[in-house]
């Protein structure tokens, strides 16, 4: 049976649509990747089919779809810079400081959301602290925090809000050791392309969205160490800030952000930072991993 290259294409185009088209209550980093690459592929696919049959361009269809492959990259690569680049000159702040969240309005009632508290409560967790930052205008970063019965684990649930509405949950498990470094896995799906302090063994995994496989992740590696895990002795407002002007501190001696002093002329990011945070983002949005750096 053979298989028209218009039919497929359209079949293409149909689901892209109707995938852009029904947005659901939380954000699939797998439905977002495969949306992408079907935008990147119907466009590359169907203006070398309209460029060749309305004869605009004298070449071979075959010869056509990568220039319009390419086409779409650098297009896509221009408007991401352009966005790391009015980031940069913003005043969001990237290393964002925390309150106590007094709002009362700490944890969604989606009933998704609803049945994983549960289950965080018969796995011995209990909840410690919720914290919030506004990021930007009506824009809030909320978070909540969770520790096991043996307060070595530290669970944080991130609820980043999506625009049209929507949600992305994302967790991070967080252990301390003995010897003083800070064990880290975590599932989050935005960009960082900073620089960890040397003692932190950060370990992200986007794909994986269940927080009990995340979890089972995080024990592995702390098995496969062999170290001694302490207690968490700083509550979590305390400890999140600290980290926060760390983070903040590392990388503006590493060359990722620009001197206090410099920031109001060049930006916050350094142009060698906006690299890093261009490629994390496209191994994110495209291959669904995070940029390793040594």
């Amino acid at each position: 049976m053979e298989i028209d290259p218009t039919e497929l294409l359209l079949a293409a185009l149909l689901l892209t649509l109707l995938l852009s088209t029904v947005r659901p209550a939380f954000i699939s980093p797998a439905r977002a990747i495969l949306l992408r690459w079907l935008r990147w592929l119907t466009f590359a696919f169907g203006a070398a089919g309209l460029s060749h049959d309305l004869e605009w361009i004298d070449r071979p269809y075959w010869t056509l779809v990568p220039v319009f492959f390419l086409l779409w990259l650098l297009a896509e690569t221009l408007y991401n810079w352009l966005a790391i680049e009015a980031l940069s000159l913003s005043t969001l702040p990237l290393f964002p400081r925390f309150a106590v969240n007094q709002s009362g309005e700490e944890w969604p009632t989606h009933p998704r959301l609803l049945r994983l508290r549960d289950w965080l409560r018969t796995q011995g967790f209990r909840p410690v602290q919720a914290l919030q930052s506004e990021v930007g205008p009506g824009l809030k970063l909320r978070v909540s925090f969770y520790q096991d019965a043996t307060a070595t684990q530290r669970l944080q649930v991130l609820f980043l809000p999506q625009p049209g509405g929507a949600l992305s949950v994302c967790y991070s498990v967080a252990t301390q050791t003995a010897s003083g470094r800070r064990f880290v896995t975590d599932n989050l799906c935005v960009p960082f392309g900073g620089f960890y302090p040397e003692n932190w063994l950060v370990e992200r995994r986007p794909w994986r969205r269940a927080l009990p496989w995340l979890l089972a992740c995080h024990r592995a590696r702390l098995a496969a160490a062999g170290e001694t895990v302490v207690p968490w002795a700083d509550d979590p407002l305390t400890d999140l800030n600290a980290q926060q002007r760390e983070l903040e501190r590392v990388n503006t001696e590493l060359g990722f952000l620009f001197p206090p002093g410099q920031r109001e002329e060049h930006g916050k990011i350094t142009h060698a930072g906006r690299y890093r945070v261009w490629k994390e983002y496209w191994l994110l949005n495209y291959l669904g991993r995070s940029a390793r750096y040594e």
